[in-house]
């Protein structure tokens, strides 16, 4: 949904000619020329994509969904938006930290000193 949104607005609005050309004139709508200059900024010198490696960054490391969701909506708009590597890596890392398990606080995967194959119940080979 959100790349079809960047889809739109950068090839339905941006490239299409709707917005002003030239917000410099007299006649030119301020809230169109304003809308324009925060769209051009956020890909300019690809920032979103920077964001969307920030948030990723910083999601894996402290495993913050929130953070990853961030990563994740800004990789996307990113990848649509001009910002094509910075934006892969982001959306990349905060994708695998939406992909992990969601653990809840207080609850610890098992007991202390249990091995990662113990819940599978088969014995030991040897």
């Amino acid at each position: 949904m959100l790349a079809a949104l960047a889809l739109w607005l950068r090839h339905g609005v941006l490239e299409a000619g709707l917005l002003p050309r030239d917000c410099t004139a007299a006649d030119a709508p301020a809230l169109a020329c304003l809308f324009k200059q925060a769209f051009v900024h956020s890909f300019l010198d690809q920032r979103i994509g920077w964001v969307s490696l920030a948030a990723g960054v910083l999601a894996f490391v402290r495993a913050s969904r929130g953070l990853a969701w961030a990563g994740w909506l800004c990789g996307v708009a990113g990848l649509v938006l001009y910002s094509y590597d910075p934006a892969a890596v982001g959306a990349l890392l905060a994708l695998l930290v939406l992909v992990r398990p969601h653990q809840q606080h207080g609850q610890g995967q098992g007991e202390a000193g249990e091995q990662p194959g113990d819940r599978l119940r088969v014995g030991r080979l040897a």
